[in-house]
């Protein structure tokens, strides 16, 4: 369950491709949905855990909570590249003269 809720998490952060697209996408929100329900996990589970699973589940939760953080800090599109101006039409295309009818 934390393994499914982590790598749910690392693909809407952007750190893996999502398996239906084949596209890495960052979708803060979900990654903060997921990282919330394994925080969730944590506090329910309290006690109830050995100590590999409880180690698992905060080195998890610890990762993710790091990497959340840096992309939160980058921005949300990355600039767009500058485009090439056009260059100019040449002159046989431009319009000399404009015939109206009346």
């Amino acid at each position: 369950l934390v393994s499914l809720f982590q790598t749910q998490a690392m693909i809407a952060l952007g750190k893996l491709a999502n398996p239906m697209t084949q596209k890495t996408e960052r979708n803060l929100d979900a990654a903060r949905l997921m990282i919330d329900t394994l925080e969730m996990l944590e506090k329910k589970t309290t006690g109830n855990l050995n100590a590999d699973e409880s180690r698992m589940l905060k080195v998890a939760l610890t990762d993710l909570r790091i990497m959340y953080v840096e992309e939160s800090k980058k921005p949300d599109t990355p600039p767009a590249p500058p485009t090439p101006s056009a260059p100019p039409p040449p002159e046989e295309s431009k319009v000399k003269f404009h015939k109206t009818y009346e």
